[in-house]
């Protein structure tokens, strides 16, 4: 009878201990840290040594680089060109985010207000659009504004302003910037209307309803009720599209063959591939690209902060 019980005992495990949960988590992440190491970490220490040194055409024919330590850095912070590529990408960048975030947010809560099939419907072009390359995009714009036979002049000439049928949109800096600005501005407003109408469809609604019900319109309810519920989605795609904006390189480098205008619509990727594979200075233009990183850092610092201390709350 005995025998009997403690065979049919449950037995008991120990807990597993915090320690050892941490051990596995890690030894589960190691590949992929691997592949990022060899992937991503390799290249920035190149460039981070390559920074400090006289790194041009004879060093890619064999000889041997000559470390000259921060003589490349003053060299980029000395130059008046390099600041105004830096204010002018600043603005740029700050213009295309904020377009691209108020759009794609007032697009994800115009989804919200249609019936479920054309939701679907019209993520699935934004989708499509999201997902055509670049070099396509590009050709469908430089189609919309070629000053021959581009719609965009001819419709503006149509409403009346006779000054904008055969106009060269990519001959002066305003309108380049207009034209890349649009272009990088409907590239991103897809993934931003995913994320926020992904975010705003696990809301309650029963608060949206009652705030409804006491009179509250679309825009007090939004303010005061949707987007501090949503904060942290629009903080990560308000970062995410100054990040990508500020190292834009391909639709401005594909308008500026189209221009003829270079230095006047430089931005920093731009600014270091004239430097680098252009110019051949490879060392000045890895110490370019590393204050390049620098500011990207800056400009997400307070995001990377609150990810660290959600990291130590855990």
């Amino acid at each position: 009878m005995t025998a009997i019980l403690r065979r049919d005992r449950p037995r008991v495990t120990a807990p597993r201990s915090p320690r050892a949960g941490r051990r596995l988590a890690y030894l589960l992440i190691l590949p992929a840290l691997c592949v990022v190491a060899v992937g991503l970490g390799y290249p920035l220490a190149r460039q981070v040594v390559m920074s400090f040194q006289e790194f041009g055409l004879q060093q890619q024919f064999g000889q041997a680089p000559v470390f000259i330590g921060l003589a490349n850095y003053l060299t980029v912070l000395t130059d008046t060109t390099f600041w105004e590529v830096l204010g002018r990408s600043l603005a740029f960048c700050f213009a295309c985010a904020a377009a691209t975030v108020v759009v794609g947010t007032a697009g994800a809560m115009l989804l919200t207000q249609v019936s479920r099939p054309i939701a679907v419907g019209v993520q699935i072009i934004m989708l499509v659009a999201w997902a055509m390359p670049v070099l396509s995009s590009l050709q469908v714009f430089q189609w919309l504004f070629d000053p021959r036979s581009g719609v965009i002049g001819w419709t503006l000439g149509q409403l009346g302003l006779d000054g904008m049928v055969g106009y060269n949109w990519l001959s002066d800096p305003l309108t380049f910037f207009i034209v890349a600005g649009l272009l990088i501005t409907w590239m991103g407003v897809p993934l931003v209307v995913f994320l926020v109408y992904a975010s705003v469809t696990q809301l309650d609604e029963s608060m949206i309803e009652a705030a409804q019900l006491d009179g509250a319109g679309g825009w007090k309810r939004f303010r005061h009720i949707v987007a501090p519920s949503i904060a942290p989605v629009l903080l990560l795609v308000s970062l995410l599209q100054v990040i990508w904006d500020l190292r834009v390189f391909t639709q401005i480098y594909i308008l500026q063959q189209n221009s003829g205008i270079s230095e006047q619509t430089n931005v920093l990727g731009t600014f270091v591939y004239q430097i680098g594979l252009s110019g051949g200075n490879y060392g000045l233009a890895s110490a370019a690209a590393m204050i390049m990183l620098a500011v990207s850092l800056l400009l997400c610092w307070r995001y990377i902060t609150a990810l660290l201390r959600q990291g130590d709350d855990l």
